[in-house]
């Protein structure tokens, strides 16, 4: 007998958790919409140049790619659907003032991002574009905290960073690409050593300050500390100012809050606040997102935008959601009454499964706890007898 296996991290999803993921995505999609951001379903696949532009290098490493039997051209199977919401922004919707969009759609991914994850992702977010400032960032940010408490996710580990920091002093630096590319890898995997190494030949002050980048981490007192011990650049001064900001307009107890400015998540896409939310025993951070206003500039409109995204496979098996609520059984009959009772309670959001003449069912695959049985010519819910 042949064996139907899926590829390597590809998985069904399978009750009670597609139940779950479905409770979650309405859940958050309904919270989006009542914060004024309009549902998008872009496309699976697209030409692979409106995918990449302005992602850099990983997102491309992360498409699945073929060729368009009708065009001749690469296609690809998007990764993130981030750059399709600046491209609808750009070039469809044209809109002069601030747009909010919100999606919720699969993501596939040619590698997995650990040994026990997926490569299909259901990825929710949230995208507002056309303002330049921390405030949309601010809400971005909330809008992502409320998401995941309103999925019962509590004690939040939320880390903050700016990729304007290691830009600002590369620039000044003159560093050239390949070196910049070595050092961002050598500050995001905290290789103090690698960072000393690579810097050997940059000019002070630039050196020092790149060299202090993998120190500055930890709670509000590192932008403190930033201010004394980096150099006095304007772009430094407005992004230590933008994380202060954001660290004040966090309610109290939404999340404790940890200062990285040599978490540079996304380099080549963001463009300024970047942020991901942990949770204790979840290694991999649960959603993130940040300042990306360089990505429409391919689509002919560079606008300002901010954004925030999660997985909803991940969050489904990573949050208790308890057992699915019991169901109630109705016996297989066409009288009218019976119909109307039936109605009555889905009408109030209960699961009601007939019991269909001629099938010998186990109980506990129907997930029935009660049953609607007749009593004195009325319908009633009554518990259901083992």
């Amino acid at each position: 007998m042949r064996n139907w296996l899926l590829p390597a991290h590809i998985e069904d999803v399978l009750p009670p958790v597609a139940q779950r993921v479905e409770s979650f995505r309405r859940r958050l999609l309904e919270l989006l919409r009542t914060h004024g951001y309009q549902l998008v379903m872009p496309p699976l696949l697209e030409y692979v140049d409106s995918l990449r532009v302005g992602t850099g290098v990983d997102l491309d490493l992360k498409t699945f790619k073929l060729v368009d039997q009708v065009s001749g051209r690469l296609m690809g199977l998007r990764a993130d659907i981030t750059p399709q919401v600046a491209r609808i922004d750009a070039y469809l919707t044209q809109r002069e003032g601030v747009a909010r969009y919100a999606y919720c759609s699969s993501v596939l991914h040619t590698l997995p991002a650990s040994d026990t994850g997926r490569r299909e992702l259901l990825q929710l977010g949230a995208e507002l574009f056309g303002h330049s400032t921390v405030e949309s960032d601010i809400e971005i940010q909330q809008l992502m905290l409320k998401a995941l408490a309103a999925l019962g996710v509590e004690q939040v580990h939320l880390d903050l960073g700016h990729v304007a920091v290691f830009r600002a002093l590369a620039a000044r630096a003159q560093i050239d690409a390949p070196l910049e590319s070595r050092l961002f890898a050598a500050l995001q995997s905290k290789d103090v050593p690698l960072v000393h190494a690579l810097s050997e030949h940059i000019d002070a002050p630039w050196r020092e300050a790149l060299r202090r980048l993998p120190h500055l981490y930890g709670d509000d007192q590192v932008l403190a500390a930033a201010r004394s011990q980096l150099p006095s650049l304007p772009e430094i001064a407005r992004a230590l100012a933008e994380l202060a900001a954001m660290a004040a307009a966090t309610p109290t107890g939404a999340a404790t809050l940890h200062f990285d400015l040599a978490e540079l998540r996304g380099y080549h896409y963001h463009s300024g606040v970047v942020f991901a939310a942990y949770i204790a025993g979840h290694a991999t951070a649960i959603a993130g997102g940040g300042r990306y206003d360089d990505v429409g500039r391919a689509f002919g409109r560079a606008r300002p935008a901010t954004g925030f995204s999660l997985d909803l496979f991940d969050l489904a098996s990573i949050i208790d959601a308890g057992a699915l609520p019991g169901a109630v059984l109705a016996p297989a009959d066409v009288r009218a009454s019976l119909n109307t009772a039936i109605e009555a309670l889905r009408a109030a959001g209960e699961v009601v499964v007939v019991d269909l003449p001629g099938t010998d069912r186990p109980i506990a695959e129907l997930n029935c706890d009660r049953a609607l049985v007749e009593r004195d010519g009325a319908w009633r819910v009554e518990p259901l007898r083992a």
